[in-house]
């Protein structure tokens, strides 16, 4: 044979092999991309577990049907979403997440609602290598353990409460007196000890800092501390059940302030349902509310990309599982958002590859509905995403800080509980 032949053979035969690896390749890329998680859909944070999960649906089927798949290896990849009710239990988190990994095989895992259970289940997927999506855990705590493949989509604890703060030095700068009452919990103390610090650098005076265990059933005691103290502003709760007590007992001793904000139950509608006027002029937190701003445009603006759909396309999608009198909260919104995430990041990556999808999120900056995403890379803690906080004003429920996002203006002071009982609602 010829040098020229074997040349062209070589060169045939090598050709070949890149074609099969090419091919082989190509193959890898499964027919459905296993996204799973645990959800709370009974137990302490059923009302946030539900509302999860129909925002992970909205999701997934914008993904599916709109978007038409995850482009990742030459090919359009549907998601699929594995999951289980666990009860709102640390130890059902831990045992589910081992059976995501091991025995269905999930790509990528969404961590449970909630600090505490979040931080139950970090661990296990750290360990089996999988990356694990904080949508609902925001305490600063879970991104100090030196976690590989957690990362988080919502803004951390230690930010909830501080524009609250912010905004009442704005509108009072004579509101000197600050109280905190709130639940003995992972999440709640993250807050509050980021609310303390930022109380203490504007100012403020704090006059009662008081913890209750989980599943209170009678606040009265503390309140009436509280009540004793005269605060000028009053931060607190933990979750749905205990704020909406919290509220309802504050109502009952007369415990006025000139402004209250809850964490967590006040975004829920139910709040509202369950205490009627009582609800009005009270605060909350939000990561995300209903006509907050993020747009195509507004991304365009920060020369970043936008991904995913639209808040309009995303209440249609969300009420398609929820019902047409459903309005998402923000429990909804970030979950959805994390899913997006992994999406924007394995087609950034162009690969499932665990580790070449982490380091992708590594360089993400990009907006969705909920607003931006972009995470400290060393951490995995999310930076990018910026919290509002909202005000129930005649029965529906209103953002009002920061100004660039609002779409009303706070009621200062808010109405007494006296003035709400004869139906003074906090609307100008």
């Amino acid at each position: 044979m010829g040098i020229a032949k074997f040349g062209l053979l070589v060169v045939l035969i090598v050709s070949l092999a890149f074609l099969g690896c090419a091919q082989q390749e190509s193959e890898k890329v499964p027919d459905k991309i296993l996204i799973g998680g645990t959800l709370s859909l009974s137990g302490k944070y059923s009302k946030e577990g539900q509302m999860s999960l129909w925002g992970i649906q909205a999701a997934k089927k914008w993904v599916n049907e709109v978007y038409g798949g995850v482009n990742v290896g030459g090919k359009k990849v549907k998601i699929d979403f594995k999951y289980y009710d666990d009860e709102s239990k640390k130890e059902a988190v831990q045992s589910l997440v081992e059976r995501l990994i091991t025995s269905d095989k999930a790509m990528f895992l969404l961590a449970p609602y909630s600090s505490g259970l979040t931080l139950a289940g970090a661990p296990i997927a750290d360990k089996h290598g999988v990356l694990y999506m904080s949508h609902g855990g925001a305490s600063d705590r879970i991104f100090e353990q030196g976690y590989t493949y957690v990362v988080q989509t919502l803004s951390p604890a230690s930010e909830y409460q501080t524009p609250f703060l912010d905004m009442i030095k704005s509108i009072d700068p004579s509101a000197k007196k600050v109280a905190f009452i709130y639940e003995d919990s992972e999440f709640s103390k993250a807050v509050i000890a980021g609310a303390k610090k930022h109380a203490e650098e504007l100012g403020f005076e704090i006059v009662i800092d008081k913890t209750y265990p989980p599943n209170p059933t009678d606040l009265t005691p503390l309140l009436s501390e509280v009540k004793a103290a005269q605060p000028d502003v009053i931060l607190g709760g933990g979750h749905f059940a205990d704020g909406q007590l919290l509220a309802s007992q504050m109502a009952d001793l007369k415990l006025d302030a000139k402004a209250i904000s809850i964490l967590v139950a006040p975004a829920l509608p139910k709040f509202y349902e369950a205490l009627g006027p009582k609800a009005e002029g009270i605060c909350g937190p939000g990561q995300w509310e209903v006509g907050v701003k993020y747009s195509p445009e507004a991304a365009k603006k920060l020369g970043i990309d936008y991904f995913g759909p639209t808040q309009e396309e995303f209440l249609a999608l969300f009420q398609e599982f929820a019902g047409k009198d459903v309005m998402p909260s923000y429990h909804a919104a970030e979950a959805a958002a994390a899913v997006l995430a992994y999406v924007k990041a394995i087609e950034t990556a162009n690969s499932l590859d665990t580790e070449k999808v982490r380091n992708a999120m590594n360089d993400l900056h990009f907006m969705t509905f909920f607003g931006e995403w972009k995470i400290d890379p060393k951490t995995g803690k999310q930076i990018g995403h910026k919290m509002v906080i909202f005000q129930w004003q005649g029965g529906e429920k209103r953002i009002v800080w920061p100004p660039a996002a609002a779409n009303s203006e706070p009621y200062y002071p808010i109405p007494t509980w006296d003035e709400k009982a004869a139906g003074k609602l906090a609307k100008k």
